[in-house]
C-alpha cells in the first residue's frame, strides 16, 4: 500500500507543477522536408499584456547530412503584417556529434526564435516555417531534406523581471 501511495503522490506533484509553456505543437515530416513544404502553426489568442519566448523544435535523425540548418520563419500578424527571418542554427558540435537532447539516433533541439514578444494585435497569429538548405556551391536549394523527422513550435511565458 505504501508504494501505491507514493506513486499517487508523485503523480499529483508532477501534474501540479507549473509549466511556463502556453503553446506547443509538433508536425511529423514524411521522411523528408521538401523545399516548397511550409509548416504552418496557428497560434491561440495570447494575452496582450504578457511577454513570451518563442521556440522552434526540430527533431533530427542520423540521416541528417548537415551540421547546420537554415530556416525561413514568418510570423503573420492578424491584420496582414508579416515579419520574416532567415535563421541559421548549429545542429552538430565541431567533433560531429549531434547537439540537442535524446538517446539513440533521434535528437530534439529547442531553438530560440524570439525573446520577450508581446502579441499586441487582437486576433490569430500564424507561424510559417520552411527549410532553406543548400549544398556547398549549389544555387538551387535541397529539394528533399532528409533526416528531419519533426518540426514544432512552442511558446513559453517569459520570466517576469
Amino acid at each position: 500500500m505504501n508504494k501505491l501511495s507514493a506513486l499517487f503522490l508523485t503523480a499529483i506533484l508532477l501534474v501540479s507543477c507549473e509549466s511556463d509553456t502556453v503553446f506547443s505543437e509538433v508536425r511529423a515530416m514524411d521522411g523528408h522536408w521538401g523545399a516548397d513544404e511550409v509548416v504552418e502553426f496557428k497560434l491561440p489568442q495570447m494575452d496582450s499584456l504578457k511577454k513570451y519566448n518563442l521556440f522552434l523544435n526540430i527533431r533530427n535523425t542520423n540521416e541528417y547530412k548537415f551540421n547546420n540548418l537554415f530556416l525561413i520563419v514568418s510570423m503573420n500578424f492578424p491584420h496582414g503584417k508579416t515579419v520574416t527571418d532567415t535563421i541559421e542554427y548549429r545542429m552538430a558540435n565541431p567533433d560531429g556529434s549531434w547537439m540537442g537532447q535524446g538517446i539513440g539516433d533521434i535528437k530534439e533541439n529547442k531553438l530560440w526564435y524570439k525573446e520577450n514578444v508581446k502579441f499586441f494585435e487582437e486576433g490569430n497569429y500564424t507561424i510559417d516555417i520552411a527549410q532553406a538548405m543548400r549544398n556547398n556551391g549549389d544555387v538551387e536549394g535541397v529539394t528533399k531534406l532528409e533526416g528531419i523527422s519533426d518540426v514544432g513550435f512552442s511558446i513559453e511565458e517569459a520570466a517576469k523581471q
